[in-house]
């Protein structure tokens, strides 16, 4: 019996709020994430190609292969007038065919699964940085190191466990809603 844990609302559409604050730490974690390997390695010629190459690899991983690969297979996908907390939804119908949400749960199977490739592009550059600073040391390094890893956090305590995934209308099928117990 669950006293005291009430049902969650299950949203067709999430509030703007949701749908910014997913995609602005997104896309702030991407972005630090980049210009900390770039000042990180900024000694050698390694900082701006692996930096850049980061940026490239979470922003296409994130906004391009989500949209073809994974939405396409999701509730949101087949709901009329629907929005999702990343709003990936919306562009993965402009360019994805529609798939069969019994493949959803394949989001994270396999080693090159959009799950890993998420989570990939999610710690790379706080694995990254952390050299770095041994290299290089310096306060607006460390400064973007600690924000990165404060995102992560924020993320994964505050914006998929409270805001996102016990709203999520795909949570019953969802191999990250059933890892997060909020299922």
């Amino acid at each position: 019996m669950n006293i005291g844990r009430a049902k969650a609302k299950l949203y067709t559409r999430y509030p703007l709020s949701s749908v910014l604050i997913y995609n602005g730490v997104t896309i702030l974690h991407f972005l630090l994430g980049g210009v900390g390997i770039i000042l990180g390695y900024n000694f050698s010629w390694t900082g701006y190609p692996f930096g850049s190459l980061y940026l490239a690899f979470s922003f296409v991983q994130m906004y391009a292969i989500m949209p073809l690969t994974v939405c396409p297979n999701c509730v949101y996908y087949k709901m009329e007038n629907s929005l999702c907390t990343s709003a990936m939804n919306l562009i993965s119908k402009k360019i994805a065919k529609e798939g069969d949400v019994k493949d959803f749960p394949k989001r994270a199977k396999s080693p090159f699964c959009h799950n890993n490739l998420y989570m990939a592009a999610l710690l790379a550059p706080i694995i990254a940085i952390i050299p770095a600073l041994v290299l290089n040391f310096s306060f607006v390094l460390l400064a973007i190191l600690l924000t990165v890893v404060g995102l992560f956090l924020y993320r994964f305590f505050v914006v998929f466990k409270k805001r996102a995934c016990p709203h999520c209308s795909a949570k019953y099928m969802c191999p990250n809603a059933k890892a997060m117990g909020v299922q």
